[in-house]
């Protein structure tokens, strides 16, 4: 991934940007990490990248956090990190920066209105398991994918998930 401009990074979250000016580089969130020990992932040094406004939009490690909140949950400064990282992320997305593999979960979405569309191999594990072929999402409620759709185009989720 490739980043295309990064001015003031602290100064476009609205949010958690001056949440993150608090961290004291403790790393009771990098050790309360799952995903830091299986990944690229740590926490603090994340959070002070962000704080120096170096390439922290097209850090590798800023989409390996699987949310589980523990970083936030035992933080001594009550750092909001999750949603510094949620933020952080979404800032990445509006430059275009974005992993094929979560882009082409955005074009499923925007397709079926669903991340995971059904097919024929998919009803036939599903009634195996016992379950109905089709979820109670919008492949139960066809009527709904088009309102699903006419939500994600007005909050232009399609033009982010467009190539840039």
């Amino acid at each position: 991934m490739s980043i295309r401009n990064e001015p003031n990074v602290l100064s476009r979250m609205e949010k958690t940007g001056s949440d993150i000016l608090k961290c004291m580089h403790c790393g009771v969130c990098s050790g309360s990490c799952p995903s830091g020990r299986h990944t690229i992932l740590n926490v603090r040094k994340l959070l002070k990248k962000a704080r120096s406004d170096t390439a922290v939009l097209s850090d590798d490690s800023l989409w390996m956090c699987t949310t589980c909140y523990n970083c936030q949950e035992r933080c001594p400064r009550g750092i909001d990190i999750v949603d510094a990282i949620f933020e952080i992320r979404t800032l990445a997305v509006h430059e275009g920066i974005i992993y094929p593999e979560h882009r082409m979960v955005g074009e499923l979405l925007l397709e079926h209105g669903h991340a995971v569309p059904i097919n024929e191999e998919n009803r036939a594990k599903r009634e195996a398991l016992g379950l109905d072929p089709l979820p109670p999402t919008v492949h139960s409620f066809p009527e709904g994918l088009e309102e699903v759709k006419k939500l994600l185009v007005s909050c232009k989720f399609d033009e982010l998930m467009s190539e840039k």
